[in-house]
């Protein structure tokens, strides 16, 4: 599934192959010559997604497949073939067999990630996912140690953080586990460069810095493997923007005249009020920008920070072509398999787009920067193929997101754990744009730098940083990942 990556490209006659880009970058004949395609693409989704990179002509080896090379006759012949395709025959509707097999098929991978000939600890967020993992892992492990990140008081009073530090308490007195909360102050102007070195592509999302200052801590208290709940939303229908498609297709159906009250209402709204986060508002005006399209669309924008118009104005080139070829190759993904089963079309595309392009993309990478292996129970070969073959209708029931997992998660975790709401890896990131990055975007992002740059249009990132600044737009995550993308440039680039 795409755990550990693999560049590769073409030199001339020699073929060259690494776990890093920049292995390949440094080689002597590499053209650093970007990929416009992936460049639109890393900008609207804040990741890189498929199998090509940064640059044109270098790649990544797509997860399940193998490349031959062939060099008879002096020439350079290259294949790259799938050796194992995930099985997309649903097969499993019935609710108490199938809770019963999926916990089955969890309990085992948790115990086989278990095996290490070092202590293996977890992430614990206190949310289901870690949870639940943690809960396994201890039976394995009675003396199991676990590891929460916590922020200071001053950024949760304007991010409105997730009270995970007191779920995650309450599943380790549960558990017994010998418990670490890590409180995080990163120095971000010292902390982003690093990380986008050693992200290798521009990824515009601030949880590797946490992901990494988390491990690093682990390592120094001797921790060199840790489990993590990853990999459970995407095969399940675990998270926000998934419901969300799915209550856009109600939205569509409401009178226009309601659709107008509502619309009207939701954009009065401010993202913040007296200098705290209002996440109502700002999942408000998310939710409007997709719900009027297609259930592909719908989904695609709900991930993507721009739409078509808005990326028209940030770019300077034309990016028609571009942006056509986003929209194909996402709505061929979204169409591929089960085409009666909404529900698994999204977990299918995201085992394919977000898990690979984001998630398994930067916890490898920072965690590994840290010195320190995470393992994914969720993403096991098993526990995956056994839940896209789980029936869209018990992943969402009753209004429950990961509905069948819930019904796993009973037998080890009490109700209030399992059923709290959806929580993400909590980052301070508006608190960090608004204060910490403040001098970086005004240095990174002047007019005279992005004018330099060439790519971004200055007038229109200025408006950006200003609107964000007066609290009328939430540009926090559009802000740091234009900030990412020239850092890269400048390390990569230049």
């Amino acid at each position: 599934f795409g755990i550990k990556p693999i560049f590769y490209t073409r030199i001339g006659n020699a073929f060259a192959f690494a776990s890093e880009l920049k292995t390949l970058t440094a080689l002597p004949g590499f053209e650093k010559k970007l990929n416009f395609d992936t460049v639109l693409a890393a900008i609207n989704y804040l990741w890189v997604p498929g199998n090509e990179s940064m640059f044109t002509g270098c790649f990544k080896l797509p997860p399940a497949h193998y490349a031959i090379i062939d060099t008879r006759d002096q020439k350079l012949r290259t294949q790259i073939r799938q050796y194992w395709k995930l099985d997309t025959t649903v097969r499993y509707k019935e609710e108490i067999q199938t809770t019963t097999l999926l916990r089955e098929t969890v309990e085992s991978s948790v115990k086989r990630h278990m095996i290490a000939d070092v202590p293996v600890s977890t992430f614990l967020s206190g949310g289901l996912d870690s949870s639940l993992i943690s809960a396994i892992a201890s039976k394995v492990n009675p003396k199991l140690s676990s590891y929460t990140i916590g922020t200071t008081e001053e950024d949760k009073k304007v991010e409105r953080m997730p009270e995970d530090e007191k779920y995650a308490l309450l599943i380790a007195k549960l558990f017994n586990l010998d418990h670490h909360e890590i409180i995080i102050k990163p120095d971000i102007l010292k902390e982003l460069p690093a990380m986008v070195h050693t992200l290798d592509e521009p990824i515009g999302d601030p949880a590797a810095i946490n992901t990494f200052l988390i491990c690093k801590a682990a390592r120094e208290r001797g921790v060199k493997v840790l489990l993590s709940g990853m990999g459970a939303d995407e095969i399940l229908f675990g998270y926000r923007r998934h419901k969300a498609t799915l209550m856009g297709a109600r939205y569509r159906r409401l009178p226009g005249f309601m659709k107008s009250v509502i619309g009207s209402a939701v954009n009065m709204l401010p993202v913040r009020i007296f200098g705290h986060g209002f996440k109502l508002s700002r999942w408000g005006k998310r939710f409007l920008s997709f719900a009027e399209l297609s259930e592909e669309e719908s989904y695609m924008r709900s991930y993507s920070y721009y739409d078509q118009a808005e990326l028209k104005q940030l770019f300077r080139h034309d990016i028609t072509q571009s942006y056509s070829n986003l929209r194909s190759r996402h709505a061929e993904l979204f169409s591929s398999a089960y085409p009666n089963d909404t529900i698994n079309q999204i977990c299918h595309t995201d085992i394919s787009m977000f898990m690979l392009g984001l998630n398994l993309t930067y916890t490898d990478r920072a965690s590994m920067a840290a010195s320190v292996e995470v393992r994914v129970p969720f993403i096991d070969k098993t526990v995956v193929q056994t839940a896209m073959q789980i029936s869209g209708d018990l992943k969402y029931k009753n209004g429950e997101s990961k509905y069948i997992l819930k019904k796993v998660a009973e037998a080890f975790l009490p109700q209030k754990v399992i059923y709290r709401p959806k929580a993400s890896f909590g980052v301070p990131l508006r608190s960090w744009i608004g204060k910490d990055l403040k001098p970086l975007v005004d240095d990174l992002l002047s007019e005279a730098n992005i004018t330099k740059r060439g790519i971004f249009n200055p007038s229109f990132v200025k408006t950006m940083v200003d609107n964000d600044r007066k609290g009328t737009e939430d540009n926090a995550y559009r802000i740091y990942q234009l900030l990412t993308f020239e850092i890269w440039c400048r390390k990569f680039m230049d």
